[in-house]
């Protein structure tokens, strides 16, 4: 068989191939994650749940770079090119390495079907072992326990905060949404899990199979004031003096507490230090999630898409200080939760650009605008074909001291977030 030789070609030969956009499922996977033939002995830490897993996984990448130890981190979805979603030593890997891993798994897996995710992941998984890493950070894509990220053993794995998203494939209560998010968890390794509202199903699976589980709240926490915060464990464990880390927003602390604690209970394997920690937690970036651009008026970029993460955004938005006006720029897909994201959010908005998104899953700005309405917002509302476009009418509308703000998908921001970049330069 002919392969592509670019990764373009590779990226569209795997969109066209699979008629399913997902597929849950572990039997493919695993037959040909065995089919590869390919290992690693670096420490695996797995990251699921619904908010917080990027910001989680950037905050472990950072501390442990910071260490000094050599990282592979794989996330999803990617912004702006597909090379972000897989990382070497804090760079994105080149497009050889990718196209190399494709055509490995491509190799492996004969006539099993794989999907766009699933090859994707394999393909990761393939490059991290060509590398000699010491931990390798895999993100979960979706819910946990037949996601294709579970494929792969973790030696501790995280499960951040667990929020109604995907309900078609998780389940319609938060219950059954946090099993599927605990089936990442190992028998006799460590489980934590960040949300201070953990499903009781997640605990009794986690200690159904015998996982060493952490709570927050319970196991671990952390206390703060303006300028510093402290972390603590049950066991007796204190870190004091950590400066907020640079990525924005209260909630960022639950995340960075239970990297902590995943880091307390690797400490035999992998120990890092103070200093590590606290040039990890500085230096930490990840765009789109409260990302403020440089310049006025403020633009403040988050991938927000369901009521959870809309709820922390406009939490985050009022504690920025006074703006006149707030522009929205927002764009959902069709199987999210429009109303209740506007519905958290809305007060925090005075005008809205309703942006359509593409793709069989992107809603029409009018459809957009239809379920806005059914809310009852205040405020005027306009519409525009694509979130470039809306964002592009903010921002010649909007007076120097005002607020931008788009989200509601990570189509919305990665196609802002060019517009922005292009504008700069």
């Amino acid at each position: 068989m002919h392969f592509p030789n670019s990764l373009s070609g590779w990226l569209e030969l795997l969109e066209s191939r699979h008629a399913a956009q997902i597929q849950l499922g572990l039997d493919r996977v695993s037959r040909v994650r065995d089919a590869l033939a390919v290992r690693s002995d670096a420490v695996v830490i797995t990251v699921g749940g619904t908010n917080g897993k990027g910001s989680t996984c950037a905050m472990l990448e950072a501390i442990l770079l910071a260490a000094g130890y050599r990282v592979g981190c794989y996330t999803s979805p990617h912004l702006l090119c597909y090379n972000e979603r897989v990382r070497i030593d804090g760079r994105e890997v080149d497009d050889q390495t990718l196209v190399d891993g494709f055509r490995a798994v491509e190799e492996a897996r004969s006539d099993t079907p794989l999907t766009y995710f699933e090859h994707g992941t394999l393909a990761a998984w393939w490059a991290f072992s060509r590398a000699p890493l010491d931990v390798v950070i895999l993100e979960v894509g979706l819910g946990g326990r037949l996601d294709a990220v579970n494929a792969i053993g973790p030696d501790c794995a995280i499960v951040t905060g667990i929020a109604m998203d995907h309900m078609d494939w998780l389940g319609d209560t938060r219950e059954k949404i946090g099993f599927e998010k605990a089936g990442i968890f190992r028998a006799g390794r460590p489980a934590i899990c960040s949300d201070p509202m953990v499903p009781l199903t997640l605990v009794e699976h986690a200690r159904a199979i015998g996982a060493d589980l952490k709570l927050v709240g319970e196991d671990f926490g952390f206390s703060g004031d303006r300028t510093q915060w402290t972390w603590w464990s049950k066991g007796g464990a204190r870190r004091g003096g950590l400066a907020y880390p640079a990525l924005r927003g209260a909630n960022q602390l639950l995340n960075a507490s239970a990297v902590m604690m995943a880091l307390e209970t690797l400490r035999k394997r992998i120990p890092v230090s103070m200093q590590a920690v606290r040039q990890g937690l500085m230096l930490v970036e990840l765009p789109g999630r409260f990302q403020v651009l440089p310049g006025r008026p403020s633009v403040v970029l988050d991938v927000a898409h369901n009521p959870q993460a809309a709820g922390v955004l406009s939490e985050n938005l009022s504690n920025m200080g006074f703006y006149p006006e707030t522009w929205a720029v927002l764009g959902m897909l069709l199987d999210k939760d429009v109303e209740g994201v506007v519905k958290l959010i809305q007060d925090r908005v005075d005008h809205w650009m309703l942006v359509g998104l593409p793709g069989a899953r992107g809603l029409s700005a009018e459809r957009l605008e239809q379920r806005v309405r059914s809310v009852g917002v205040r405020g005027d509302i306009l519409r525009f074909d694509s979130p470039a476009e809306g964002y592009a009418a903010a921002r010649k509308s909007a007076g120097e001291g005002d607020r931008i703000v788009a989200f509601g998908s990570f189509l919305t921001v990665a196609d802002v977030l060019a517009a922005a970049r292009a504008a700069r330069h």
